[in-house]
């Protein structure tokens, strides 16, 4: 007698609405993490901005492990962006920061949900370096992010302080010790 591989009840029907949903949010967030990765902080930080217009929800929905309270729409999530953004330009532009960003893709089974692994590695002009390595999940509906979660954020090298930068004169003394 045959043994069958598979029982009948051990198997888990995937509708093709659901696989519909498992490949799109998939190629969203390929289409999300190649915009990232292709920007230049170094040219623009609107181009970061732009990629968030396009790619996130009115009402997405972001956190951290570190913050206390979810940040709850495109309104409030902007400043949060611009604080980060801005400052990182200018030591992109200004000041000689070198900054590297990769991401990792990590698998997963659940439709509307990827998660992924991220890096970024601050480089100053001595050679000195500071990485900031993390974990996102986001959650989607359409092509649209509606919730984005940071965790395990590490740090890797001490802060970068204003000796690593070419401040010049105009800048020296206004304190960019905010790296890692």
């Amino acid at each position: 007698m045959r043994t069958p591989m598979i029982y009948e009840h051990n198997l888990v029907l995937f509708s093709r609405s659901e696989g519909d949903a498992y490949k799109s949010s998939q190629a969203a967030e390929l289409s999300l993490n190649a915009a990232i990765l292709r920007a230049e902080i170094a040219r623009s930080y609107e181009e970061f901005l732009d990629i968030f217009e396009a790619f996130y929800a009115d009402d997405v929905e972001v956190s951290r492990e570190d913050l206390r309270e979810m940040i709850r729409g495109k309104a409030k999530v902007r400043p949060f962006l611009l604080n980060v953004l801005v400052p990182l330009h200018v030591m992109a532009e200004i000041a000689g920061l070198s900054i590297s960003v990769q991401q990792t893709a990590i698998p997963g089974d659940t439709a509307n949900e990827t998660h992924s692994a991220w890096r970024i590695d601050f480089t100053g002009i001595g050679g000195r370096r500071c990485t900031l390595k993390w974990y996102a999940t986001r959650r989607w509906y359409a092509s649209r992010v509606v919730y984005e979660h940071h965790y395990d954020l590490q740090q890797i090298g001490g802060s970068l302080t204003d000796e690593d930068l070419n401040l010049g004169s105009s800048l020296s003394g206004v304190g960019f010790d905010l790296l890692c």
